[in-house]
């Protein structure tokens, strides 16, 4: 099986609370800005590993449903996928629950 990487490289400055960092992707596509308070509250225009995980889930399992049709010799003219993965608000780290398709 033919494998491929992507990678993201996050730039963080200051601590926890206060601080801030971009997440940007290896390819270019992206550079986003990322706090934690607006991880675990409002984003107010910001990003979160939560939301990059989503996103992800989303993307594949749309790819994955279409090249299944696909296989079978069908196809749909639109897919619409949406996916929520859900974290605690705690600092510590903690692992988060598994997304949510639909």
């Amino acid at each position: 099986m033919a494998t491929f990487s992507r990678s993201v490289t996050v730039d963080w400055s200051g601590p926890i609370m206060e601080g801030k960092g971009t997440a940007k992707a290896g390819s270019g596509a992206f550079n986003l800005p990322v706090t934690f308070p607006s991880r675990i509250g409002e984003p107010a225009g910001t990003t979160s590993p939560e939301e990059l995980m989503a996103a992800s889930h989303a993307a594949c399992y749309a790819m994955a449903l279409n090249a299944t049709l696909g296989r079978k010799n069908a196809s749909a003219a639109r897919t619409v996928i949406s996916a929520t993965v859900t974290a605690g608000t705690s600092v510590s780290f903690s692992v988060g629950r598994p997304s949510r398709l639909k």
